[in-house]
């Protein structure tokens, strides 16, 4: 290599982070002599680590310890704050818009690399339900998480002061829309805090809270199996959870949850987590994807039919080597996402050090889900976990998968002190207006609730 090979990653999340950490220290001795550079384009400063958005909106650890530090850890990657519009795969180029480009109103930039890494993410998938992009609240972000953790408290706030009893009801009334991780664990630890929480409120009782799950399929949670699955359903009901199994969402307009099953609730709060779907960047490139539109990836994680393009995680459909039967994919999960990345950052190095490259083959560890505090379901290495070990299992695996020491110790840290201290129950709504009072000063009016 003569002149610096550029290495660009798109995106920060599991497999940009992981992929670019792995690769500072396999070309560690490239980039000191300047041979090769790795440069992260990514929207936010940060990696997300999603597994804890139920914990972050629940209180149980702080939102700056769900997320990792770019910068700080990828000190020897170049990291652009901004977005990817296009890539031109043939020429080598890719096309971004940066926080400076829409500050100085230039447009975008070309960016010429040598070798391209595809790991934007993906993006929540939504229907076009009457009053769903009015009312409806994701939960993807860190500021998702604490929004909605922000949203409970202020429901229960207004419930606790109204006369109005259809007001009360729609406040106390929750609706969560998707079976999976992020909805079941959602619904779990936000009613673990909203039920600890109404015992400082003196006219609301646990009873008094509508919490509904709403999910298209026969189940919930199928990663961790039928018997499993089965359980959290029964679990979850036992808390008397409104779990509503081959039910679908048809309206939420005017702020009434209407289901296809012909039940109605009034509510202020419909939480939206049913699926997701590839990120739009994928559709903006030259390169070949199937019809779910995710990157035609082959086994050593390079991009089908082309060279020097590289993709893993929710954007690439990358073939399942060990399945027994011919065409399945490896599943667009976190669990594979950390381990492809790993592959992914040997197979470049090798790649540019002219070495064999290794498939991506994996023996299935399990799942594990959380459904509140101290309560959970797991399914690891075929032994079937529930309540306190499954919990348990739960924290001990995903506390392992985070990334840097640093991290993991305040994690724990924080962990061992919520467990001597009682849980924290404000709402920092102001968080989401903090130029409020200067725009009423200036004539404006206040903000008003956006859900």
């Amino acid at each position: 290599m003569t002149d610096p090979a550029r290495i660009l990653v798109v995106g920060g999340g599991y497999v940009g982070l992981y992929t670019a950490l792995r690769l500072q220290k396999k070309l560690k001795q490239e980039l000191k002599r300047g041979e090769a550079e790795i440069v992260v384009v990514t929207p936010e400063p940060y990696m997300t680590y999603q597994p804890f958005l139920p914990e972050a909106a629940a209180g149980s650890i702080s939102p700056r310890h769900v997320v990792v530090p770019l910068r700080r850890v990828l000190d020897d990657c170049k990291i652009v704050i901004g977005e990817a519009q296009s890539i031109d795969h043939a020429k080598r180029t890719a096309t971004l818009t940066t926080l400076a480009t829409v500050e100085e109103g230039t447009g975008a930039i070309e960016l010429t690399y040598d070798e391209l890494v595809l790991a934007p993410g993906s993006i929540s998938r939504t229907l076009p339900v009457p009053g769903l992009a009015d009312y409806g609240i994701g939960f993807k972000t860190v500021e998702e998480a604490i929004g909605l953790r922000n949203h409970v408290i202020e429901q229960m706030d207004i419930a606790s002061s109204t006369r109005d009893p259809e007001v009360r009801q729609a406040a106390l009334t929750f609706v969560f829309v998707g079976g999976g991780y992020a909805g079941v664990e959602a619904l779990a630890e936000l009613e673990d805090m909203a039920r600890y929480a109404s015992r400082y409120y003196h006219n609301i009782k646990p009873e008094d809270m509508k919490w509904i799950l709403v999910e298209a399929s026969n189940r919930i949670l199928p990663e961790v199996g039928d018997e499993m699955g089965t359980y959290a359903v029964r679990e979850l009901r036992g808390r008397n959870i409104d779990v509503r199994l081959e039910t679908r969402l048809d309206s939420c307009a005017d702020r009434i949850a209407v289901l296809d099953d012909g039940a109605r609730f009034p509510t202020r709060t419909l939480v939206w987590t049913a699926g997701v779907k590839p990120h739009p960047i994928l559709a903006a490139t030259d390169l070949p994807r199937n019809e779910r539109g995710r990157l035609k990836c082959t086994a050593k994680l390079s991009v089908e039919g082309v060279e020097h393009a590289w993709a893993a995680g929710d954007a690439a459909a990358v073939p399942d080597v060990t399945a027994a039967e011919d065409g399945k994919e490896c599943a667009p999960n976190a669990q594979h996402a950390v381990r492809q990345a790993k592959v992914l950052a040997d197979n470049i190095a090798a790649s540019l050090r002219r070495q064999p490259l290794t498939e991506y083959a994996h023996k299935y560890a399990g799942s594990v889900a959380s459904l509140g505090l101290h309560k959970g379901v797991a399914h690891v290495y075929g032994r079937k976990l529930k309540g306190y070990p499954a919990w348990f299992m739960h924290r001990v695996y995903h506390l392992s998968r985070v990334p840097t020491f640093n991290r993991k110790a305040r994690v724990l840290a924080e962990w061992t002190l919520s467990g001597l201290f009682k849980r924290e129950i404000v709402s920092l709504g102001s968080l989401e207006h903090p130029r409020a009072e200067f725009e009423l000063a200036a004539g404006g009016s206040r903000p008003k609730e956006s859900s």
